[in-house]
């Protein structure tokens, strides 16, 4: 038969408990004061002795730092996006109202000037409650529960499986925090306890600290919450989401109630502040402060991009965890290169150039980037679609960026067409050729073993199978200046160029100033543009919308490359500066061979895009692939270069004829027969760059090298005088020629009647890469 057990040491009953309350607070001291702690509860320790049990633990305890949201904030010092896991923003105790401070005193620790971080009479008082009804009544001071929430804050930094939440504390938790409040009262005055508990403890959902929780439900600073919110915000504090006013305003304001009934019985309050108080409705006027990148609205893109930037470098932690800690917990304030006003102009070009809730834009998408000649800050970084999961209902919302690589967050860009076509330029100025010179683009199929001079390649040469890379326009087979063949983007002049030069000039120009293909053949991930294949040469590469806005920048700095850029600063909260990559610019091209060639490329954007919409001197190049999924306009002042871009994302693939937008319907309406970059991309640049170039320096792009003045012919003789007329004859046919191919390629460019130079061809190139570029445009 079990012996019985004694009523005095029987922890089920209610004279047992107040016995093993006295017993233990006898033991334990001071301390120890206010725990009920059972005999088992000793033992389980394995200690003896109350004496044991504290002098066992440490007399204080590491305090690590206290969450902080970081913040995003544009070139201007405006605010971009917030990251948090939990929603704080300190301040320091003369900015908290009054009126909060004796709310929370009164009803959280009415003693709290009075004791030593202990409070014997508020034990004693919920011993006896807690022993006599059902109910539980808490006794922990306001000291207590700071050093709580401190514990907490600790296990959660370090990642650590032990809990000391409410609710899961067993005794060595309680008489450790006994013995840690104590300690905190010798290291703190009781206003920086009070401060340090304000700014820590949790008010609602992710909503840390009064200042936040001020901002959250009243939208006003902690400084100016008057009586009644102070009130409110103080109940909220034993149970913040069943107090919540939002979802449970009976119950807040019945909370709210006692609270002010705490105050005017303690003497925080007047009986008039009291009964105005508490005949006053709730007031809630609550904000949001969302975290992340969905909440940057128009700036989300960018936002995005900052973030990958953030969580793939080491200079913010060894590992990405150690990196989402700091961006989610370390307060920095991380400053960048965003005109955050311009982003918004070109979010909503982009939206205007391809509606992103039309029913008939599914996978038909809209890109703008822009960034600045001579620092490669990242000017703005916008697209038409909303930055948010994708909807089954809308294809307008996506996480993916346009503009950037896959790593950071991007589709991997898209072919550039005939935005390649001035490398190859360069590199006939490069092999001392000029811009007057003639071509002669008669040649339309390049056979089988066709030899490519390709310095870097084994053998010093490539070949090709067979290549018809076509143009749009008959009447462009012919001789004709280099000039006049990138004007109007003719393929053959630009292949013809890429046969008298070294295939590895052309890569090297792009790979030099940025330009990397995001998805070559033959390797997991991105290179450097490949000159084996010579069909690179009219745009077979997939390049990046921000790539493209920084290569061409080069050309409006007179050669001089700039890396871009998109981060100027990081500090944390404690002052901590961390290393960001500063602005990097290199000459890379020559730059009388840029000014050359800005020659062309000012008349493309002056003549056949802009046409007088854009203040100049302006300058780009159209670009577009078969069948239109990828088009591009790139163009530039001295002040901002911004690359234009409009296709499809999933339907890429220009083998399937399906994808192509040449017809389809877009926006909506029925496009035009012949879709390229003057239908879509090149109206959204003018658009968008009509009012940007207006905020930056717009200079000369330099001098053009001048053709030699021919030298006067001899006088014929007698019987040459009928071989000269004749010649004079062809001379002006070949003329006519031209301006008859001229007029017939801007009526039939894209079928709009708005003229590409030469529209789009169907040639079928049979290189064993992947197909080609083969617009004119």
């Amino acid at each position: 038969m079990a012996a019985k057990k004694s009523p005095f040491f029987d922890t089920a009953t209610t004279l047992g408990k107040i016995v093993a309350f006295f017993g233990i607070s006898a033991l334990c001291g001071v301390l120890a004061a206010g725990m009920l702690v059972p005999v088992a509860a000793i033992a389980k320790t394995g200690l003896t002795t109350g004496n044991n049990i504290v002098s066992a633990l440490p007399s204080t305890f590491e305090k690590l730092p206290i969450p902080e949201p970081s913040n995003v904030l544009d070139s201007e010092g405006k605010l971009i996006a917030t990251f948090y896991e939990q929603n704080r923003d300190p301040v320091d105790l003369e900015d908290i109202s009054p009126y909060m401070r004796k709310a929370i005193v009164s009803v959280e620790d009415e003693r709290f000037y009075e004791h030593s971080g202990i409070d014997p009479k508020g034990i004693a008082r919920a011993v006896i409650s807690n022993a006599t009804s059902s109910s539980r009544s808490g006794a922990s001071t306001l000291t207590q529960q700071y050093v709580n929430n401190l514990l907490v804050n600790n296990q959660i930094l370090t990642g650590s499986d032990e809990s000391t939440v409410s609710g899961s504390k067993d005794y060595s938790d309680k008489i450790r925090e006994l013995k840690y409040a104590v300690a905190i009262e010798k290291e703190m005055s009781k206003d920086e306890i009070l401060e340090g508990y304000l700014n820590l403890v949790l008010f609602s959902g992710r909503e840390y600290g009064v200042q936040a929780a001020a901002q959250r439900f009243f939208s006003v600073d902690a400084k100016d919450l008057n009586l009644q919110q102070s009130a409110m915000l103080a109940g909220m504090v034993q149970l913040p989401n069943v107090y919540n006013p939002l979802k449970n305003p009976e119950r807040s304001l019945d909370r709210r109630n006692k609270v002010l009934g705490n105050m005017y019985r303690t003497g925080a309050i007047t009986k008039k502040e009291y009964d105005k108080a508490v005949k006053s409705d709730l007031g809630e006027d609550p904000s949001s402060s969302a975290s992340g990148c969905m909440a940057a609205k128009d700036d989300g893109y960018f936002c995005d991009y900052i973030t990958n930037l953030i969580l793939k470098d080491k200079n913010f932690g060894k590992t990405k965890e150690d990196r989402e800690n700091l961006l989610f917990r370390g307060g920095m304030t991380i400053k960048t290169t965003l005109n955050s006003a311009l982003n918004k102009q070109a979010a909503k070009d982009a939206r205007e150039a391809i509606d992103p809730n039309a029913k008939s834009n599914e996978d038909i998408y809209s890109s703008l980037v822009s960034v600045e000649p001579g620092t490669g800050n990242i000017l703005t970084m916008a697209q038409n679609t909303t930055y948010a999961p994708k909807s089954e209902e809308t294809g307008s919302r996506t996480f993916y960026n346009f503009a950037v690589e896959s790593r950071l967050g991007g589709a991997g860009g898209f072919q550039g067409g005939s935005t390649m076509k001035p490398f190859t330029t360069l590199a006939w100025l490069d092999e001392g050729n000029h811009m007057y010179d003639k071509i002669n683009a008669k040649k339309e199929l390049f056979t089988a073993g066709d030899k490519w001079r390709a310095s870097c390649l084994p053998g010093g040469q490539t070949y090709t199978a067979k290549w018809e890379p076509k143009n749009a326009s008959r009447g462009f087979y012919r001789t004709m200046t280099v000039d006049t063949g990138l004007y109007w983007s003719i393929n053959s002049a630009t292949v013809q160029e890429a046969k008298k030069v070294d295939l590895c000039t052309i890569a090297d120009y792009a790979t030099k100033i940025g330009l990397i293909d995001q998805k070559p053949v033959g390797s997991e991930g991105p290179a450097p543009i490949n000159p084996a294949n010579p069909s690179f040469v009219i745009g077979t590469a997939s390049v990046t919308p921000l790539a493209q806005a920084a290569a061409f920048a080069t050309f409006a700095n007179k050669g001089e490359y700039c890396e871009p850029r998109a981060i100027t600063s990081v500090v944390d909260k404690d002052g901590t500066k961390y290393k960001v990559p500063k602005q990097n610019c290199s000459q890379q091209i020559n730059p009388q061979y840029v000014a050359d060639l800005n020659g062309t490329l000012k008349k493309i954007a002056t003549n056949r895009v802009s046409k007088g919409q854009v203040a100049g001197p302006i300058a780009g190049k159209t670009g577009t692939n078969n069948g239109a999924t990828s088009t591009w306009f790139v163009g530039y002042s001295t002040g901002i270069s911004s690359a234009a871009w409009v296709g499809r994302l999933k339907g890429q693939g220009e083998e399937e004829k399906k994808n192509w937008l040449h017809g389809k319907m877009i926006n909506d309406e029925r496009a035009p027969k012949m879709v390229d970059s003057s239908t879509y991309a090149a109206p959204l640049w003018v658009d968008f760059m009509s009012k940007a170039v207006q905020q930056y320096e717009r200079n000369s792009f330099g001098s053009v090298s001048k053709a030699p003045k021919p030298k006067p012919a001899p006088k014929p003789k007698e019987d040459d005088e009928d071989k000269e007329e004749d010649s004079k004859k062809e001379d002006s046919e070949n003329e006519d020629s031209k301006e008859s191919d001229d007029d017939k390629s801007e009526a039939t460019g894209n079928g709009n009647g708005n003229g590409n130079g030469n529209g789009q061809n169907n040639s079928k190139p049979t290189t064993p890469a992947k197909p080609g570029d083969d617009s004119d445009d």
